[in-house]
């Protein structure tokens, strides 16, 4: 059976969690607290040396980290991974932007929200973080004003990907009214049979 090693607060494992109930696939769950710095003991380093949860074991023993590349693995064969190459590239285009413009700064200001306080670095990273975040929105906001899904317009793994951090974005000091088309879609995501809250 797979197992998925993942911090209960993290919005890169709730995309793995999210998906696997989507395709209700059983699997075993191990909390890992990344606050506690569980993931830099020996044992998780030994399986992951980049020492970053989720990371998801296969049945045979292989590990694959990386959300994204679990979201790809998990998602084969199924519907949310068009097997269309158009679409199938323009899931990976909206993965990738996930990870590069949206990621590092939404979830940044949310998970620095759970720390007792910042250093002065990042302080200064701020007001550079939460205009990034601004534009992500706003971008997503422009292409669900006339789409209901990121691709080929059906729910895929680039929805799911970008669900799990921008439907808590508030926890990072964003305004999601001001995206109503998110907000709709956030709606919709919400009403996908199997869906489970982070």
């Amino acid at each position: 059976m797979l197992e998925l090693l993942d911090d209960p607060i993290s919005g890169n494992g709730y995309k793995v969690r999210l998906l696997l109930a989507l395709l209700d696939m059983p699997y075993e769950y191990t909390a890992v607290d990344i606050l506690k710095q569980e993931t830099r003991t020996p044992a998780f380093l030994a399986m992951n040396p980049n020492g970053r949860i989720p990371l998801l074991v296969i049945d045979d023993g292989t590990t694959l980290p990386e959300s994204n590349a679990i979201l790809h693995y998990l998602a084969a064969g199924s519907a949310f991974l068009p097997a269309d190459r158009l679409h199938h590239a323009q899931v990976l285009q909206w993965m990738f932007w996930e990870q590069y413009s949206h990621e590092p700064n939404i979830a940044t200001l949310r998970f620095w929200n759970h720390l007792p306080e910042l250093d002065d670095v990042q302080q200064i990273q701020i007001p550079a973080k939460r205009a990034n975040g601004v534009a992500a929105l706003a971008l997503m906001n422009e292409h669900l004003s006339a789409h209901d899904w990121f691709v080929a317009g059906a729910p895929s793994i680039a929805d799911i990907a970008l669900f799990a951090y921008t439907h808590v974005a508030d926890e990072g000091g964003f305004t999601l009214a001001d995206y109503p088309a998110v907000e709709a879609w956030i709606a919709r995501i919400k009403g996908l049979p199997g869906f489970i809250g982070m």
